[in-house]
């Protein structure tokens, strides 16, 4: 199945694929019930989107191999790897598994999705203690506004405990990974302070992680670690240029992504 989009930076949003389309098209054709049941969405051209329960992770295709971005919540592995027979790949052709941060809903089912297919596994140098570790995590600070407030305090939980992940390979600020053409990695602290965003620049997309999110529109996470650090990150993204984005909660961007994230935060006077 193939996902199509127009102008996407605000009023269409995921909660979850049984709520709303991922990405909506008028011009598209009805879905049959076989896509319907589809465990992955392609997003553009080499990209498709797998839901993780209340979070996505992201499967790149490429000559050289599979990469997967983030993990989601624990015991969702099975999600990842209908997703990679649906594409008519296998498990072992999963190579390299990139967090974008060390929080529970993006590493929880990172220690299976290893056993099962020997990837190799990429973090911030920051957050691999936590990972390593299975937490307990630092805590948060909801974000402004009274609905991400209550939503932080419901569903993030910093005692929580997961399956440890080991960490082959830190990420640093400013350096591209030799996977699937080139995959820059851009510290992007404020949420978390290991977050990452990842630009391959091939197909000119921006995974942002939870940097912010694109539920009921472009704008912040459930929470920060450090607020003015998170704006900071936010302006930083803002002045890439890039075609599609992915998030950490939310539907993608397919186009026009950069426009939308400049729009959002691209005035360096706002707070």
């Amino acid at each position: 199945m193939i996902l199509k989009s127009n102008q996407l930076c605000a009023n269409e949003s995921l909660v979850g694929p049984s709520i709303a389309p991922l990405i909506r098209d008028s011009s598209a054709q009805a879905q049959t019930p076989q896509e319907t049941l589809r465990m992955a969405k392609r997003v553009i051209k080499g990209v498709q989107i797998v839901p993780m329960g209340m979070a996505n992770a992201f499967l790149i295709e490429s000559d050289d191999g599979l990469t997967l971005i983030d993990a989601g919540y624990p015991n969702k592995e099975t999600k990842v790897f209908e997703a990679i027979r649906e594409i008519e790949r296998s498990r072992a052709q999963l190579r390299h598994l990139i967090f974008t941060h060390g929080h529970p809903d993006h590493i929880g089912s990172g220690a299976a999705i290893v056993r099962e297919t020997g990837a190799r596994t990429y973090m911030h140098a920051i957050d691999i203690p936590i990972a390593e570790s299975g937490g307990p995590f630092r805590p948060l600070q909801p974000a402004p506004g009274l609905l991400r407030r209550a939503l932080c305090k419901l569903l993030f939980h910093p005692d929580l405990r997961v399956e440890p992940v080991s960490i082959d390979q830190p990420l640093s600020d400013g350096e591209t990974l030799p996977i699937a053409g080139g995959i820059e990695v851009i510290h992007a602290p404020g949420h978390c302070a290991g977050q990452v965003a990842l630009l391959w620049r091939t197909r000119r997309m921006l995974f942002a992680g939870d940097v912010c999110s694109n539920i009921m529109g472009l704008g912040d996470p459930l929470g920060f670690e450090n607020l003015k650090q998170g704006r900071v990150s936010q302006r930083k993204l803002a002045k890439l240029s890039f075609d599609a984005s992915g998030f950490g909660h939310g539907m993608p961007i397919a186009r026009d992504a950069s426009r939308c994230f400049h729009d959002k935060w691209g005035d360096e006077s706002l707070a």
